[in-house]
């Protein structure tokens, strides 16, 4: 009865696990595969002790029940493939060697079944009891399935070596590394007698647990910057994908829409902190609304200015027509919140400057992490933005080419401080 007890407890912990991981990130297919292969452990083990450990004979059908130990192994090794396409890799790198070897390792955990299946009292008897019988050791029996779990093991550990030298990334390695610890006590369990094989489970389960908590922790942490400069399909994409695949450095055409509230200056000068405070409050959450709907990023706060990517990290092929209605609206927006404060005889209003262009985009910064974005369009977007009169969006001449179908209205070219050529200007219209 303590037998059963003590395995039924080591895999209510694996399945408990499994729920955990499903709860807290089902979205992340790297989680999904974690969680099957915890689930599976926590059937096996349940299912192999109870109905086949306790026997005197198993029955024939015993076979059937390595399917969830395979499928357990299985899921770990593509847990690690879904990790390494996380990943981006360099032009020179050749990632088909890991690919494939993790491939060969779910096929030689599949093989494990298919032996159990054809012979399942050779599989209890020289594999399933090797503990009660230490000669099993020498004889090719026990081999004939010690062999493929082996091999499926062997393949998840050059898989690790070979993911944790492309710098995965950093909190994903946590949990690589704690699962790198974790496998050699659950592959223990197959082979000691079983109350030293739930216990050797158990401190498997538990530096897996250890480092999953840290894992979470710091996808708390990341999940707080990328509320505050990412758009929640952008967050979750990073979610699903990594940081570093998702947001990895690189060149984009986007538009740019940089904004600022006239009158502010004098305002912030003459006026206490906490309706300053109130002032700023409001206008960020109604810009932040507005670049939420159009999958937008806010790349930067400064003061009253806010500075937004459309196109970045996420390509969008309309980013200059949905750059255009996102100044519009938030325009909108900020009339309105003028209407609001006038009466209180604050006069404030809003001044938009849009462009298009290449730029790179990318994260800056260690232990405080920023998203970025560096090219001529940012510059010309704050440019137009200072210029622009309160109630006016000014469009660069390149977002205009871009989307033709908007109406706008001409304006004179403009000599802009950083630009050898005056730039082309529009307006859009009230």
């Amino acid at each position: 009865m303590f037998e059963i007890s003590l395995h039924t407890l080591v895999s209510l912990i694996a399945l408990g696990m499994a729920l955990a991981f499903l709860s807290v990130d089902a979205a992340s297919r790297t989680s999904q595969a974690l969680a099957v292969s915890l689930g599976a452990t926590g059937v096996a083990i349940f299912l192999n002790v109870s109905l086949i450990d306790l026997a005197a004979r198993p029955p024939a059908w015993s076979g059937w029940l390595a399917i969830p130990e395979s499928l357990a192994l299985m899921a770990m090794l593509e847990w690690l493939l879904r990790v390494r396409r996380t990943l981006p890799a360099a032009a020179n790198l050749n990632t088909r060697f890991g690919d494939r070897t993790l491939r060969v390792g779910q096929i030689s955990a599949a093989l494990y079944s298919v032996f159990a299946i054809l012979a399942p009292e050779l599989r209890v008897q020289y594999f399933f009891r090797a503990a009660m019988r230490p000669e099993s050791l020498q004889d090719w029996q026990f081999w004939l399935f010690a062999a493929p779990i082996e091999i499926a093991a062997l393949t998840g550990l050059v898989g690790i070596v070979l993911l944790l030298r492309r710098r995965p990334d950093r909190i994903e390695k946590l949990r690589v590394l704690a699962m790198a610890f974790a496998v050699p006590f659950f592959l223990m369990g197959f082979v000691l007698p079983h109350d030293l094989a739930a216990v050797s489970c158990v401190i498997g389960e538990i530096i897996l647990l250890i480092g999953s908590v840290h894992y979470y922790m710091a996808q708390g942490q990341r999940g707080q910057f990328m509320a505050r400069f990412l758009s929640p399909d952008v967050a979750r994409l990073v979610a699903e994908r990594g940081l570093q695949r998702a947001m990895q450095e690189n060149q984009l055409e986007i538009t740019v829409v940089c904004a600022d509230l006239r009158g502010f200056s004098p305002f912030a000068a003459t006026h206490p902190s906490a309706d300053v405070l109130r002032v700023l409050r409001e206008y960020y959450d109604a810009v932040g609304e507005v670049v939420a709907a159009h999958g937008a990023t806010i790349k930067d706060y400064a003061g009253d200015g806010v500075l937004v990517l459309v196109g970045a990290p996420l390509p969008m092929a309309d980013h200059p027509a949905r750059g255009i209605a996102l100044a519009r609206q938030i325009r909108s927006a900020c009339e309105r919140l003028a209407t609001q404060w006038r009466r209180e005889s604050w006069d404030l209003g809003i001044g938009v400057g849009v462009a298009s262009g290449t730029v790179t985009v990318g994260i800056i910064g260690s232990a405080a992490l920023e998203y970025t974005a560096v090219g001529p369009a940012v510059n010309l977007a704050c440019r137009l933005c200072e210029q622009a009169a309160r109630g006016e969006i000014l469009i660069a001449e390149r977002t205009r080419q871009l989307a033709p179908t908007e109406a706008m209205e001409p304006r004179p070219p403009l000599t802009v401080k950083g630009f050898a050529e005056p730039v082309g200007l529009y307006a859009v219209p009230a």
